[in-house]
């Protein structure tokens, strides 16, 4: 990445919410990619490279938000690792409580996508409470249509 972006994204992330349009959908989009990868002990940089293919299509045309969605998952990867007021358990919470905000979000939760993930486990234990994770996403994002019938027409 450019040393250019590199800046403007430690200054967007101080205010992210002013200069960044839609920051709440890429915030929402780098949760889930962040609960999936950090359930894995120690994440291969593939998991990041995947984000980063996710992304470009997600993003057509625009690299600078592309590139900020992969910054904003890895920081919030790190945060989990870190356990710097951050774990996986309040990631969820935090999931759930925007898609009852905004239940909209839950199209942009991709399983298909997300499965790609799996390929990078460490062991079959990961490989597991990952398949779980992606249950509970798939289960949470079709009640969540299901009780808000009116998004899924949009």
């Amino acid at each position: 990445m450019k040393l250019s972006f590199r800046i403007k994204h430690h200054f967007f992330s101080a205010f992210r919410e002013i200069f960044v349009h839609h920051h709440g959908s890429l915030e929402f989009r780098a949760k889930i990619f962040a609960l999936v990868i950090a359930a894995n002990e120690k994440p291969k940089v593939e998991n990041f490279i995947l984000v980063k293919e996710l992304a470009t299509k997600i993003y057509e045309g625009d690299e600078d938000r592309a590139n900020l969605l992969l910054l904003t998952t890895k920081e919030l990867v790190e945060k989990v690792k870190k356990q710097n007021a951050l774990d996986l358990d309040l990631l969820v919470a935090t999931i759930q409580k925007e898609l009852k905000i905004v239940p909209r979000y839950a199209k942009k939760i991709d399983i298909e996508s997300l499965k790609n993930f799996l390929l990078y486990s460490n062991d079959e234990d990961t490989l597991a409470y990952q398949k779980n994770i992606l249950e509970f996403l798939e289960k949470l994002k079709e009640e969540t249509l299901h009780s808000n019938k009116s998004i899924t027409k949009e």
